[in-house]
């Protein structure tokens, strides 16, 4: 009996789940931008406007269905969607955000850069996952991608006190585990609801974390009294809608459609693709090169995911002809 090293349905919910994964990773690399062209907000308010405005459009987007589709989700998915929208938008882009303003994007990235490595060991338990044995090398090549990164801030002078640094640090591992819960428990839920598309959940997640951010807005109030201009107000805007529904509406749509398609060992490695794209997109924001560091932490974030593919390669049987 003779094998092939992938069958051709495999291959493709692979491939496609693949693609998914990368163009989730694109939209979410913008994420990173939206602090640098607002600076003049606080990591609060940039949260508020960016998930507030996820909201309405997603809410906009599902009104001539709603009935029709919230029929299909059960009571018990509403709680899901409660703390998945808390943890995997609300409290990880505020501690994320906070953590890149004290610690720096340097440190900051290196936290985050372990996401695949606790969502992948995490998978790796679930059953008929791949052994955790086989992706030792792609777990590796993460861990030496987010190495590189941070190393230039791990070596450098540090920049304000150490309880600074703590803190930042803090925020930075607190978002750590934000986000690593809300993918698991995201792919989870996904998993469990066959009548409900992967964008239609992403637009629920949406209107949650909307009705969320609303309950932020007086905290907003009180914490900052800064006088803004209407030019500052426009840019505010335009770049929350803009961040909305690029990142948080096709982004999440595309990470939904990824965690069906793909095992949860493998849609864990997906998420180094916004490390990449944060990182270019950074390059061309700065109008810099790469340095050798960078340009070493890229090629570790690609031989990672594509050492995690080889893993997952599922031979076929075939029947040897008369």
């Amino acid at each position: 009996m003779n094998t092939l090293p992938m069958s051709q349905s495999h291959s493709s919910k692979i491939w496609a789940g693949l693609a998914c994964g990368m163009g989730a990773g694109a939209f979410w690399g913008l994420v990173f931008l939206a602090p640098e062209l607002v600076r003049e907000f606080s990591p609060l308010q940039i949260t508020i406007g960016r998930y507030l405005s996820y909201g309405l459009i997603a809410a906009a987007l599902l009104a001539p269905r709603w009935r029709p589709l919230v029929a299909h989700v059960p009571r018990h998915q509403w709680w899901n969607l409660m703390w998945l929208s808390f943890a995997g938008n609300t409290l990880y882009y505020i501690l994320l955000a906070n953590a890149v303003q004290i610690g720096g994007i340097a440190m900051t990235s290196l936290v985050i850069g372990f996401l695949p490595v606790v969502v992948t060991v995490t998978g790796s338990r679930e059953h008929g996952a791949v052994p955790l044995s086989k992706l030792a090398p792609s777990l590796l090549l993460c861990t030496l991608g987010a190495i590189c990164i941070g190393w230039q801030a791990i070596a450098g002078p540090s920049t304000g006190s150490p309880i600074q640094q703590l803190i930042g640090l803090l925020c930075a591992i607190g978002a750590l585990a934000s986000w690593s819960a809300y993918a698991i428990g995201n792919a989870r839920c996904l998993a469990k609801l066959d009548r409900v598309s992967s964008h239609d959940w992403s637009l629920l997640t949406g209107v949650v974390t909307g009705a969320q951010s609303l309950l932020l807005i007086p905290f907003a109030l009180a914490l900052n009294n800064a006088d803004h201009q209407v030019n500052a107000w426009l840019l505010f805007g335009a770049v929350s809608v803009g961040v909305a529904v690029f990142a948080s509406i096709v982004g999440n749509g595309l990470w939904n459609r990824a965690s069906r398609l793909l095992p949860l060992t493998l849609v864990g490695q997906m998420i180094l693709f916004e490390t990449l794209f944060a990182l270019l997109y950074g390059f061309i924001w700065e109008q810099r090169l790469p340095t050798w560091l960078e340009i070493a932490a890229l090629i570790c974030v690609v031989l990672s995911v594509l050492t995690c593919l080889a893993a997952h390669r599922k031979p076929v049987a075939i029947e040897p002809a008369a």
